[in-house]
């Protein structure tokens, strides 16, 4: 299983540099896990620079893939990777949504670039 973060997906739907690197994961959703943190960061950023009905397509898109709810042992394993790595919570919560799915993480945000389980590509 595979959980694309969201500078993954940012940069698949501006078709970026990295665009190809993430769109081999993104484009097979049976083997796709999207934490609703993801949902939240892409909607929130398509909204800002688009509009609703395109951040509402691009949800859409998100969610043909399997959706993992952050359950309250996801946030304890969150809280406390959190605070022994010094990693924000939204990404605490997407390592942990990923390791506790046996998922691999892949990014370009260097918050988890040395962390266990990580496909990481440098930002172009």
């Amino acid at each position: 299983m595979n959980l694309v973060d969201s500078s993954g997906w940012l940069e698949y739907l501006t078709d970026d540099k990295n665009a190809k690197f993430f769109a081999s994961v993104i484009e097979k959703t049976d083997e796709l896990l999207v934490s609703p943190i993801n949902i939240y960061e892409i909607y929130k950023k398509v909204l800002k620079e688009k509009n609703e009905n395109f951040a509402l397509q691009v949800v859409g898109l998100m969610q043909q893939a399997k959706i993992v709810e952050v359950s309250s042992s996801i946030a304890i394993q969150a809280a406390k990777f959190s605070y022994e790595y010094k990693i924000p919570m939204a990404d605490s919560i997407i390592y942990t949504t990923a390791r506790m799915n046996d998922a691999t993480i892949w990014t370009q945000d260097y918050d988890f670039k040395d962390l266990d389980g990580v496909k990481f590509i440098k930002k172009n």
